[in-house]
């Protein structure tokens, strides 16, 4: 196993440590598991989810139903902007009902997730599953990390070296482009769909195919039967653009500029969750807002716990990596994007100097 040290967070010790450190009453994380259990955090919030759909549901009518009220008028651009805020919201809930936080069943969560995910904001609901899943897995290994593999961007200066194409064009300076770049994420995400139909692990391809296409036809429709060609243009620009930052903008901060693992060996569970993820101080609108992924280290640990019980979690989790001497990294929000960006500009370092040497 080699960690990356291309952080400012210090994990090579605790990375090292024993899967079964302690006595002999099961692994560090079984230990945690027990404690959070005992205090109910496992168990399912049917209340507090009903709400929430339902929510989630009326605004996104009713931004829908001001587009259709307001007709051809640049006052479209404020419908945009709010539309990307819920398209945002939308995708958060499908993140939920993906980890089965909001239904025990998976039938149940699938026909809601592929209903919130291709046919409401039009996001194929598997193949982002499939993708998350695997992130959950190993998440910030550069191999086995769908999110930290080198693409547009590079996460380390292994990366960089090895950059070919778009990263070797704008690796040296993503960290200035990282903000701009996220306004094509709402356009990407769309493409990454449709790409991920032609899949022989896409599971259900028709219905996937089928609700994905409607979304985009009644979407592209609507644009052109009530707005002009220069209107339906710039309200498509400032819904996806803002929807691709507001998506960035709330997952940016969890794991960019953390540790990262190569190699086949990799940390026990809790170290391998805990030593890649930040957690995002806040109050009720950071909570809201970022869909309660501001406690990432909770949710990494505890997958399907519904999000209302993160907060109450977390300080179990902190008092329980204190206790066995594992870093606990918490920061605000602007912080929390300065790490990942100074983390983006310091492994951008071998193609700045290839090119100063070219």
């Amino acid at each position: 196993m080699t960690i990356s040290t291309d952080t400012s967070v210090a994990a090579g010790a605790p990375l090292a440590r024993s899967r079964t450190s302690g006595s002999g009453t099961g692994s560090d994380f079984a230990r945690l598991s027990r404690r959070v259990s005992a205090a109910g955090l496992l168990e399912r919030r049917p209340g507090y989810y009903t709400v929430r759909l339902g929510l989630v549901i009326a605004l996104l009518a009713a931004g829908w139903g001001a587009f259709l009220a307001l007709g051809d008028t640049w006052w479209q651009l404020a419908v945009a902007a709010f539309l990307a805020l819920m398209f945002g919201q939308t995708a958060l809930l499908a993140h939920d009902l993906a980890h089965r936080q909001v239904f025990g069943s998976a039938r149940r969560s699938e026909v809601w997730g592929r209903l919130f995910g291709n046919l409401g904001i039009g996001m194929s609901y598997g193949w982002w599953m499939n993708k998350h899943t695997r992130h959950h897995a190993n998440p910030n290994h550069e191999e086995l990390d769908p999110d930290v593999s080198p693409d547009i961007l590079v996460w380390s200066t292994e990366q960089a070296r090895n950059s070919r194409g778009v990263a070797r064009l704008i690796g040296g300076h993503q960290a200035l482009l990282f903000f701009p770049l996220l306004t094509l994420e709402g356009f990407n995400l769309h493409v990454s769909s449709v790409r991920a139909l032609r899949s022989p692990s896409m599971k259900k391809r028709l219905l996937e195919g089928a609700l994905l296409f409607l979304h985009l036809a009644a979407y592209a429709s609507a644009l052109l039967l009530v707005l002009s060609p220069g209107k339906a243009v710039a309200f498509l620009a400032v819904h996806q653009c803002l929807f691709g930052v507001y998506l960035g903008c709330t997952f940016a901060p969890n794991h960019k500029g953390m540790p990262t693992l190569t190699g086949d060996e990799r940390p026990d569970f809790l170290r391998r969750q805990v030593l890649t993820s930040r957690n995002v101080r806040g109050g009720l609108l950071t909570d809201v807002m970022l869909g309660g992924l501001n406690y990432q280290i909770e949710h990494h640990l505890f997958p399907s716990m519904p999000t209302p019980h993160l907060r109450r979690a977390q300080v179990i989790v902190r008092q329980y990596c204190a206790e066995i001497g594992v870093p606990y990294h918490e920061t605000g929000l602007v912080r929390s994007y300065r790490e990942a960006l100074a983390h983006m500009h310091r492994v951008g370092e071998p193609i700045r100097r290839r090119r100063k040497h070219s």
